[in-house]
């Protein structure tokens, strides 16, 4: 169609499939624009938890963001090494399938789904938030907006992974640098002493409070493990990068490690030294941009990067969602759909029920970011949980070179990240992470039923092996229903009469008079086929021909009824209203009888 030509662009072919794969340039912007994008908001969840109690605990959001760095840089060492392990991708779900087992697996996947779907609306949601920050006056819009933004997102990913890839390159590297000139600048001031802090001087007199609360600093740490999510979307799509995939995908994710670590330490850092305090209306990086340029250029230069890379920071749970899904779908337990690509060389289903999920959340929770943060990191956690975990098993079985290494590696990182998850499910489950360990039993349980489903379809069609055929039915009766004589009619029957079987059609009498008519007609118009008049005392055409079929089914135990349908179509869409929908109502009717053949024979109208 033309409308979708114009919108995703021409068919691409299976050959070029090869050509459609990621430069490690374009699969930072692909891949990484969701962890890189955290940074924006992650430092500011931080301080939400602390600053409510006391100002002055603001210093410990330093030391937070550099245990949570800590935990960044064993998962980035983990997960280089699962890069390397298993070069196909699939990330934590084939991790935790081949090496914990089926259950295991299924957590993570549903994990991780859940999780990318919270990403898109965070992401969107802290999108908007960027721009409401600079113009207030669309802050009552901010739903409509994000709807809009996944939308438009939701498109570029139906375009392919490479078109999309260069379209999110620019933003994505105008984030870094525009960031990185932010820090720059911002460090140089907090060095030479002309860095002004914005806090109150009423507020930068608050006592410390006398006892610190364990779970309030748990609670803390939790809010700005944030940051972290994203950082296995590298490693479920290997399969995406150019040759040599493995080293290719793990430079990538050093990178991006290196990248996220720099920008977080120094936003919470600088947020810090200025006495940034949360704000309702205005972000903790549109302060701390206002604060070091004012309200000139450079300041609107950060709003616009920071808001353009947190709404396209979405495109990376685009590209790890339907890649999961794929995967899912090829071992049965999602639809078999999934794992078909579309005409432009991407998961197109996956994408689109990621986009409208994701729509659907920005609506429920009116587009507000400190409203679904804490629904996210407890699923991506737990998934980093089961994949260091299935890695430690497969270094204990497999072992060869280097193993106790890696095994000391991914065994770190499985005892940090199970740390991190009881901290995150256990400080945010009153605040809304119930609701997300709720939905991953959910999600495993439709996992399993849509595998039980398709192991039954497979049970009953599939052909015995001794090699016995089907019994086969011995005849066919064809039975074509018809309502008057007319051309529709006569080239149904033209058509009943060249397949083998006994035509019959059949009349539902609705008026003696009329059926009369239509007798006398046949009689000329028929070629012969006996027509049969229904009795229909209660005026019932469909249900006075499903009884006849049934009669026949059940007096005829081994033969086949073909039901030949003649429908008129009209020449315009909006003409069909004008028409009666007996046709449709019958094929849906018989459409689940067994040993019942539907053959529709199209009339069509020129005017």
């Amino acid at each position: 169609m033309l409308w979708k030509r114009w919108l995703v662009g021409d068919p691409l072919k299976t050959a070029q499939a090869a050509h459609e794969r990621l430069s490690k340039t374009l699969a930072l912007a692909v891949f990484s624009s969701d962890a890189l994008s955290s940074v924006a908001y992650a430092t500011e969840e931080i301080l939400l938890v602390l600053v409510p109690v006391s100002i002055a605990l603001a210093h410990l959001s330093i030391p937070i963001s550099l245990m949570i760095v800590l935990l960044l840089a064993i998962l980035t060492l983990s997960y280089s090494q699962i890069i390397f392990e298993y070069p196909g991708g699939g990330g934590a779900y084939i991790v935790s399938k081949s090496n914990l087992g089926e259950w295991p697996g299924l957590t993570a996947a549903a994990s991780l789904m859940i999780d990318y779907v919270l990403t898109v609306a965070v992401s969107v949601a802290a999108g908007i938030a960027a721009i409401t920050s600079a113009f207030p006056s669309l802050f009552p819009h901010r739903t409509a907006l994000g709807v809009f933004a996944i939308t438009m997102v939701l498109l570029v990913n139906l375009r392919g992974v490479r078109e999309s890839g260069k379209f999110f390159a620019i933003p994505t590297y105008l984030f870094i640098g525009t960031l990185l000139l932010m820090l720059g600048i911002g460090g140089i001031q907090l060095l030479s002493g002309h860095l002004t802090p914005v806090v109150a001087p009423d507020l930068a007199g608050q006592a410390a409070i006398e006892s610190l609360s364990i779970f309030l600093l748990l609670r803390a740490f939790s809010s700005g493990c944030t940051a972290l999510t994203g950082v296995e979307v590298i490693s479920n799509g290997v399969s995406a990068f150019r040759a040599p995939e493995p080293k290719n995908a793990a430079i990538t994710m050093v990178t991006m490690a290196v990248v996220l670590g720099t920008l977080f330490m120094g936003i919470s850092t600088l947020a810090y030294h200025l006495g940034v305090i949360p704000k309702e209306d205005e972000t903790v990086i549109s302060q701390v941009a206002r604060a070091i340029f004012g309200d000139g250029a450079f300041y609107y230069l950060v709003q616009a990067a920071t808001m353009t890379i947190l709404i396209l920071a979405a495109n990376s749970a685009f590209a790890g969602f339907p890649r999961l899904a794929s995967l899912l779908a090829r071992d049965s337990f999602m639809p078999h759909q999934m794992a078909v690509m579309g005409d432009r060389l991407v998961f197109s289903n996956g994408v689109i029920i990621l986009g409208v999920l994701s729509c659907f959340l920005i609506v429920l929770f009116q587009g507000d970011t400190h409203a679904l943060i804490p629904l996210y990191a407890v699923g991506v956690f737990l998934s980093f949980t089961l994949s260091q975990a299935g890695m430690v098993r497969r270094w204990l079985i497999k072992r060869g070179p280097h193993w106790q290494t890696k095994l000391t590696i991914n065994g770190i990182g499985a005892i940090a990240t199970a740390i991190a998850t009881l901290i995150i499910a256990s400080t945010k489950f009153s605040h809304g992470a119930w609701i997300v360990i709720v939905l991953i039993p959910l999600f495993i349980l439709m996992f399993r039923g849509i595998r039980s489903h398709y192991k039954a379809v497979s049970e009953q069609i599939t052909l015995d092996r001794r090699g016995a055929r089907p019994p086969m039915p011995r005849r066919n009766i064809v039975v074509l229903p018809i309502s008057g004589v007319n051309r529709a009619v006569v080239r149904a029957v033209d058509y009943a009469r060249s397949r083998p079987g006994e035509v019959r059609a059949v009349l539902v009498d609705l008026d003696p008079e009329e059926t009369a008519k239509i007798e006398i007609q046949w009689a000329q118009w028929g070629c012969g086929v006996h027509l049969i008049a229904l009795p229909s005392p209660y005026r019932s055409v469909l249900g006075s021909l499903l009884d006849y079929i049934e009669e026949i089914l059940e007096k005829e135990p081994d033969t086949w009824v073909t039901v030949i349908i003649p429908e008129i179509l009209p020449a315009r869409w909006w003409q069909n209203i004008l028409h009666n929908q007996r046709a449709l109502m019958l094929k849906a009717a018989l459409l689940f009888k067994d040993r019942v053949v539907l053959t529709d024979v199209p009339f069509h109208l020129t005017r």
